[in-house]
């Protein structure tokens, strides 16, 4: 039975652009120094509106196809090429519906192309899951996008019953879903405010005795400069995770530049949050439980400040031996992030000891929805990560994160790295990019769509 605020027909157009990074970042023993952003605007209409969604995603292949056989040149170029067969694709059928029906009907569809690029690009090997999602992503932004606009409402309270006519279990495929809808699981409107974890890049200067090539454009150049200017709680600490001196190191000197600046939240305040991302570059669970035991033994106030670890070890579950994160688990959550691809991974990934899911938008939103209702049904823990997000893709995976009850705080990498990508973004989300008091406005994204508008772009 079709709804009055069914898609009946999607027409995208697929548009990119590169932007240099003001400084180098480095995660999982790359380097990475632009980002390309891939942006799709989808023209749709029901059976009585039109309108235009925007779909943006930094195209992050370093992360997301991290074959050394490849150079990141090519990656870059198959996965963009990837987003415009996807498009087309969407474009060409008959796209009607949910854009979560359409979206769930396509999975095949997208699989078959990556399949297909591969075959042509001679690739030795498929297209990783991974990079699918990402090539997916701004595709599947866009599409919600619309559906809302065109609706005059929030995306993400078209996800009741009376816009839905699946529940959970046909998206899901598990008999324990049934009767479980997802706007049961997912919030109509944005929350207030959220606090922002900074990224503390593995090449980023901690204090001025670090400073050794200062950028010069104004902005903050050390961690201590960002904690002052924007007032911030949160810290996501970027590891080696095959360097267990430097890795304790890094996270002590970080908490002891934290607390110079403040030694005690000032009133309202949160106390300092820290999440640890070693990039799957551990060897085994017994790294992880040096470091936190040489931290407790060394600084025990900065363990305490360790909010939630993301995923320690490499991304293939499937490899034998399994290595677990139970003992992990029992000191503090520990999340699945490269791995989780679908619902099969998670469940994978939860008997191997992890406690919670590190959702992101960058592998599409059907899929972000699905999982995040999967981790608040079963009371698992959930945070919402970012991709060096810039520009609409900052602000979706913003929206996102707000509207997932029980999502603590949310990421923004894009402001530190790319700033430049987000200036025609500042007239109207300036309080998103120039952050103060640690907290960025949520509340701004309860407009119809996605709640970020149409790209300025096109009206310059």
């Amino acid at each position: 039975m079709k709804t009055s605020t069914d898609l009946i027909r999607v027409d995208l157009n697929v548009r990119s652009e590169t932007y240099d990074y003001r400084t180098p970042m480095k995660f999982g023993g790359r380097v990475v120094t632009d980002v390309t952003v891939v942006s799709v605007d989808c023209h749709a209409e029901t059976a009585s509106q039109t309108a235009i969604g925007l779909g943006s995603m930094t195209m992050g292949v370093a992360w997301a196809w991290p074959d050394a056989s490849l150079d990141d040149v090519t990656k870059l170029d198959i996965v963009v090429e990837l987003v415009r067969r996807i498009a087309n694709a969407f474009s060409d059928r008959e796209c009607t519906g949910h854009p979560l029906d359409i979206c769930h009907r396509m999975i095949p569809v997208r699989e078959a192309i990556a399949k297909q690029l591969a075959s042509e690009r001679g690739l030795s090997s498929p297209i990783p899951d991974l990079a699918v999602l990402l090539a997916a992503s701004p595709v599947e932004a866009a599409l919600f996008d619309a559906h809302g606009k065109a609706a005059g409402q929030s995306s993400y309270s078209l996800l009741s019953r009376p816009h839905l006519q699946h529940d959970l279990a046909h998206f899901l495929g598990e008999s324990a879903y049934q009767d479980v809808w997802l706007g049961d699981l997912i919030s109509d409107t944005p929350v207030y405010t959220m606090p922002l974890y900074h990224l503390v890049g593995a090449l980023d200067p901690l204090g001025d005795g670090d400073l050794e090539q200062p950028v010069g454009d104004g902005l903050p150049e050390t961690l201590h400069d960002w904690i002052v200017r924007d007032g911030l709680t949160h810290l996501k600490i970027k590891l080696n995770g095959d360097d267990l001196d430097w890795d304790v190191q890094r996270v002590i000197r970080t908490h002891a530049v934290a607390t110079g600046v403040r030694k005690a939240p000032a009133k309202g305040q949160a106390d300092w949050a820290f999440s640890l991302d070693f990039n799957e570059k551990c060897a085994d669970e017994e790294y992880v439980l040096a470091v936190l035991e040489r931290i407790t033994r060394q600084q025990p106030d900065a363990l305490r400040c360790i909010q939630y670890i993301e995923q320690p070890t490499h991304r293939d579950l499937e490899r034998l031996p399994a290595i677990t994160m139970h003992r992990v688990r029992e000191r503090l959550p520990v999340v699945i992030d490269e791995s989780l691809v679908n619902l099969r991974s998670l469940r994978t990934a939860i008997k191997q000891g992890y406690s919670g899911i590190a959702l992101k938008a960058c592998k599409g939103h059907a899929e972000a929805l699905l999982l995040g209702a999967v981790a608040r049904h079963e009371k698992l823990f959930l945070c919402v990560q970012d991709l060096t997000c810039v520009g609409a893709s900052l602000l979706h995976s913003a929206s996102l994160a707000a509207h997932i009850p029980g999502v603590a705080a949310i990421e923004s990498n894009g402001r530190q790295y790319s700033p430049a990508a987000n200036r025609r973004w500042m007239a109207e989300f300036g309080e998103f990019f120039e952050v103060r008091g640690g907290q960025v406005p949520t509340r701004m994204l309860a407009g119809p769509g996605l709640g970020y508008g149409s790209d300025p772009a096109l009206s310059q």
